[in-house]
């Protein structure tokens, strides 16, 4: 496995994010086929290679959404009410979305980057960074977004470039 450097993680994005998101913009408009069958060989190819506790970038820079039967989840795991819950730890940000009021997250253990209330953890960090939805195409947003915080949607998103590029040739 390989160790992530986020400060060198961040420079490499800040450095090809034009390029990267404008393939998938392209990757959009026109999907090769077989698309999601390379996205999901790229996917478990990257697994072999990173392991997200070594990273946990998501949780250090982003927030879940937390829908309402999370909020109820985790409240009662934390043997609080959901007010309770909402008031210390949520604020409702302009879309009317329930987010973490402070990064990183604090439910985040920084020493071991692991998740406090990982058994009842919102089901948007259950599904991040999402690269199992069943077409890549519907879900071209997400990748566009998460390549700047995860270093795993970063990499299978180069392997799909480096795919495209073999099957050109």
């Amino acid at each position: 496995m390989a160790t992530i450097n986020l400060r060198s993680f961040k420079q490499k994005v800040r450095y090809n994010k034009r390029r990267i998101r404008y393939f998938l913009s392209k990757l959009e408009k026109n999907p090769p086929r077989g698309l999601d069958l390379m996205t999901k060989a790229a996917d478990l190819e990257t697994w072999k290679e990173l392991d997200c506790l070594d990273c946990a970038n998501c949780c250090k820079t982003m927030s879940p959404t937390y829908t309402r039967k999370d909020v109820v989840r985790i409240a009662k795991h934390l043997d609080m009410t959901e007010r309770a819950f909402r008031e210390k730890w949520l604020y409702k940000d302009k879309t009317g979305d329930w987010m973490n009021v402070k990064q990183p997250c604090q439910f985040l253990d920084l020493s071991t980057n692991m998740c406090n209330i990982y058994a009842v953890r919102p089901r948007d960090c259950a599904g991040f960074p999402h690269h199992h939805k069943k077409k890549m195409v519907e879900y071209m947003h997400m990748y566009k977004q998460n390549i700047e915080y995860c270093p795993a949607t970063y990499r299978v998103v180069e392997k799909i470039m480096e795919t495209a590029a073999s099957t050109k040739k």
